[in-house]
């Protein structure tokens, strides 16, 4: 297996600089309608940095070069002026709970890239993180590529260095992030999917796929969604279904200890869940400590929630709108 994956990295990752954009415009015209490109940006309290992503994306990949045709920022319950800085910007923005209002919605990343699906009109999804610093349009323009000009290939993840905090050395002696991924999403995918094993940013939130797939894909609502589809895809689609694409360097806020070991667990129950034979309950505590001004440790159980929507094109009103 292991040797399988090493394969695939040679085969299956590339560059952004691989596809010059006036080649992924030619090949977008090509495809026609299978083409069309949505953008789509989940967002909770990122005013900070949204508008500056969207105003890059509008202005590399819709005005100068026409590769993006819509470009959609997705507010899961924002109390900042995320919504505001994104339509200032010249993003659309619906409000999670518009899509889709008859079904409750929960908190959770996840949530709101599966409910993005009824939302966004393009063929081609593609998703980027509204917390990136120092933004390059090439995070979009490079993984939406081999979607354009490899018919197999129908997820694409984003690679990149991950320098931790303001470092600005990106070289392999710069402390580097991402390490949820290196402590328990690699080793769950070694152990367990092999195959897996070549994949370098299992866990990053900037991919693009093709809707004819994620459609098809469950969505674990919270942290796990990003291990879940990839795994998801492996099963229904194959090995040859996924590439990735190194677009450089991303710059995103850190979270502390605690978050990181919250989001960790998330990620174990998706993957436990996918493991063959394993009931697990779908909420689970995970118990952490904070030191008490007394003395002491006070114990904070926080709940793990593990639900999983279903695949999309199982909601009437999503079937609707396909049939239309």
């Amino acid at each position: 297996m292991l040797e399988e994956a090493e394969e695939w990295l040679s085969r299956r990752s590339w560059s952004a600089t691989d596809r010059p954009l006036p080649q992924l415009l030619s090949a977008k015209r090509a495809a026609g309608a299978a083409g069309s490109i949505s953008v789509v940006l989940p967002a909770l309290n990122e005013e900070a940095t949204v508008g500056a992503i969207v105003e890059a994306l509008r202005r590399d990949l819709m005005e100068r070069t026409p590769l993006i045709d819509e470009l959609l920022v997705v507010d899961s319950g924002s109390t900042d002026r995320t919504s505001e800085a994104a339509a200032a910007a010249g993003a659309k923005v619906v409000h999670r709970d518009e899509i889709l209002p008859r079904v409750p919605s929960v908190p959770g990343k996840g949530e709101v890239l599966w409910r993005s699906l009824l939302a966004a009109s393009g063929e081609i999804i593609c998703f980027v993180d509204a917390d990136l610093r120092e933004f390059d349009s090439r995070f979009v323009s490079g993984i939406v590529g081999p979607l354009l000009t490899e018919p197999d290939v129908q997820l694409v993840k984003a690679m990149y260095d991950r320098p931790l905090g303001d470092q600005s050395r990106v070289d392999g002696g710069a402390p580097q992030g991402g390490r949820v991924t290196e402590l328990v999403a690699r080793p769950l995918l070694n152990l367990h999917w092999p195959q897996l094993a070549g994949v370098v940013q299992p866990l990053g939130g900037e991919y693009a796929a093709r809707r004819s797939l994620l459609e098809q894909l469950p969505f674990p609502v919270g942290y796990g969604v990003e291990l879940g589809l990839l795994i998801d895809t492996l099963n229904l689609a194959g090995l040859d279904a996924l590439a990735q694409v190194d677009v450089g360097v991303r710059r995103h806020r850190h979270q502390d200890g605690q978050a990181l070991g919250r989001m960790a667990a998330a990620i174990m129950r998706t993957a436990q869940s996918r493991l063959p034979g394993t009931v697990m309950p779908i909420t689970i505590g995970l118990t952490q400590f904070e030191r008490a001004r007394d003395g002491g440790f006070l114990p904070q159980t926080h709940p793990i929630h593990a639900d999983e929507r279903p695949p999309m094109c199982t909601v009437p009103e999503y079937a609707a709108r396909q049939a239309a």
